[in-house]
């Protein structure tokens, strides 16, 4: 399967892949390149929701796109809750190339509230949580229209989670299959 990347300039995004760096969940790089890829599919969804994103004056910054399923065992061996991470025995839409974690950047180049950090594997984290601001309600409820609208599922558990519809339709891909050199 040939995954597309996805760069700065190309899409006109801010990208900052968590997990080719210690700044995640278990402290450490699991990507040895910070790279950002998806599915065809899922760039066009993509590049839709750049586009209304755009006309509300809005960009996006992306933590994670195409996860290799060799990074999936790794984050689930050190943290192998279902309710933030699938099961890499039965796959994760990351990695199919079909799923992205994202936010939301204003016209200053300023993260929106989104109430939790990316990657706060609490129900704070929940999309539809009362207990945050009214601010990060309303940055959560903008998200989601615009990667709704866009075509985009969402994982009730992770604000920043977006994946295709019918996602297991894809396929699993490791890093050799994709030739990606992330891991």
């Amino acid at each position: 399967m040939q995954l597309i990347e996805i760069t700065k300039n190309s899409f006109d995004i801010e990208i900052d892949i968590k997990y080719a760096s210690e700044d995640n969940f278990t402290g450490k790089p699991i990507y040895k390149a910070a790279k950002c890829y998806l599915h065809p599919e899922a760039v066009t969804a993509l590049k839709k929701a750049i586009e209304l994103a755009k006309q509300l004056g809005f960009r996006f910054i992306i933590y994670d796109a195409f996860r290799p399923s060799e990074a999936q065992w790794k984050l689930w061996e050190f943290n192998p809750d279902p309710n933030f991470l699938a099961d890499p025995a039965k796959g994760s839409p990351h990695s199919r190339g079909v799923a992205v974690d994202l936010s939301l950047i204003d016209q200053d180049g300023n993260i929106l509230d989104m109430g939790t950090e990316f990657d706060e594997f609490t129900p704070l984290s929940h999309h539809g949580n009362l207990e945050i601001s009214p601010q990060a309600q309303t940055n959560r409820l903008l998200l989601l229209g615009i990667m709704t609208s866009a075509g985009w599922d969402f994982y009730r558990n992770e604000w920043w989670h977006y994946q295709l519809f019918n996602s297991r339709n894809y396929t699993l891909l490791s890093d050799a299959d994709a030739a990606t050199e992330m891991m």
